[in-house]
């Protein structure tokens, strides 16, 4: 386990900007609206050797017309409950707001270590502004920074590290844990998933679409080995996105698709499949991505249709995901969350395999005698020479007289004849094709 910081703080203080700076990359949306962030929003902040879970809240006070501040102000309470340290956040510029002094109090409630930190400070000159913030009667100075020019950053990371008791936490971990997106439609049970995984309530669940909008990075164990799944905002068609906040759920989604190790493609089964889920699907399947079937709701609907009929339904609207496995689920019962896992597990160690070059020319040239490439203008594309350059996914570069020899269709049947004969099955493959000259590779036999 890490250490973990949460932030704090009313809305629009600049608390995803101040975790964005931290960490050194944009996870959570960063926009002058109120209320984007409402979830916790978490990030791996490394610093002088030492390494923790920072995590960014929505705002205390925060009202919108889906009544969901109920639900942010819970997540709010579970995180700051389970912090190590608090980082409680205010706005330099526009002085000390009610709702400060309402946070103040909290703090002082949940009798937890804190530090007081004044955002909106860009300089030396204007650390005058971050005085008046010692009347909210707190024991801490309070730490000028600017979340968007990186001043105070240094002196803000050096007070992290001294209030954290590190006895609790002697090590650093060595291997970074096998990342997990969680992807689907709006409302296809995401969030309710990855708290079946947590067994916590850590994301926002409401029968709302669209609740979850950043990309959200929740650790936990499972048969004692550590993962990361991360929620991703429901994509939705782009001709359907409303706003910016959208656009960039959009873009974040994505970005956490190839972020990820695999990805858990979460379908509702009481919903037809849509043009987004194949939009989705075809992000999954440019992304090389090994991929988990997850139909959702399976409880619901186990006495209409059988899997089997299921399976061939999806296989006729998704064959770009035709060797994905698929599991039947209940994210609200917890029911096959861990065969989910086992699966991601297996793909992920699938992804890794290396074959000899020795086997692979072997099986390349046996997919070529079964079946060659179409005659193009009177000739044939030859394979001269083969070899696996990478993993994650497989990667192979396969030496050609002609490039453009090589369809679509017929790399297509390359990839389901490795499939078929080396242990990756269900993952993509990836060929990269280069023209070489037959004198100076050879050739297969007979070929």
């Amino acid at each position: 386990m890490l250490p973990t910081v949460t932030i704090i703080g009313r809305t629009n203080v600049g608390k995803s900007s101040l975790l964005n700076r931290l960490v050194g990359k944009r996870i959570s949306i960063v926009e002058d609206k109120e209320g984007i962030t409402r979830d916790r929003v978490s990030g791996l902040l490394e610093y002088e050797n030492r390494v923790l879970e920072l995590i960014d809240t929505g705002g205390l006070g925060f009202h919108d017309q889906e009544e969901l501040a109920p639900l942010v102000e819970q997540q709010i309470q579970i995180a700051a409950e389970e912090a190590d340290l608090l980082l409680f956040v205010v706005d330099g510029r526009r002085g000390i707001h009610p709702m400060d002094r309402e946070v103040a109090q909290k703090i002082r409630e949940w009798k937890k270590p804190y530090l007081l930190v004044v955002n909106k400070i860009d300089d030396s000159p204007m650390e005058e502004l971050a005085d008046e913030f010692f009347e909210l009667g707190l024991e801490e100075p309070p730490i000028a920074v600017s979340a968007m020019t990186g001043y105070g950053k240094g002196e803000l990371l050096d007070a992290i590290l001294k209030r954290i008791d590190w006895s609790k936490y002697p090590e650093i971990p060595k291997n970074e844990e096998m990342k997990l997106a969680i992807v689907g439609r709006p409302n296809s049970g995401k969030s309710t998933f990855i708290n079946a995984l947590a067994q916590e309530e850590r994301v926002i669940v409401s029968p709302l679409p669209g609740t979850t909008r950043d990309a959200v990075d929740v650790r936990f164990e499972l048969d004692g080995q550590t993962f990361i799944a991360i929620d991703t905002a429901g994509v939705k068609r782009k001709g359907k996105i409303r706003d910016s906040v959208e656009y960039f759920s959009y873009v974040r989604a994505e970005k956490a698709i190839h972020r990820a190790d695999v990805v858990v493609f979460l379908l509702d089964v009481a919903a037809n499949i849509t043009r987004a889920d194949k939009k989705l699907g075809e992000i999954i399947v440019e992304a090389e991505k090994p991929v988990v079937i997850g139909v959702n709701k399976w409880d619901l609907a186990e006495d209409r249709i059988t899997t089997t009929e299921y399976a061939d339904y999806f296989s006729k609207l998704m064959r770009g995901l035709h060797f994905a496995p698929m599991v039947f689920l209940s994210a609200k019962e917890g029911r096959n969350k861990k065969e989910v896992i086992q699966l991601c597990l297996e793909l992920f160690e699938q992804s890794k395999y290396r074959v000899g070059t020795g086997e692979l020319n072997r099986l390349l040239e046996k997919a070529y005698q079964k079946r060659r490439p179409p005659v193009i203008k009177g000739k044939r594309g030859k394979i001269l020479y083969a070899t696996q350059v990478g993993i994650s996914p497989p990667t192979f570069v396969l030496f050609v007289n002609k490039k453009d020899m090589f369809p679509h269709q017929y790399l297509r049947y390359l990839e389901n004849f490795l499939r078929n004969e080396l242990p990756f099955s269900e993952i993509p493959l990836r060929f990269w094709l280069r023209e070489r000259e037959p004198a100076k590779m050879g050739d297969f036999k007979n070929s």
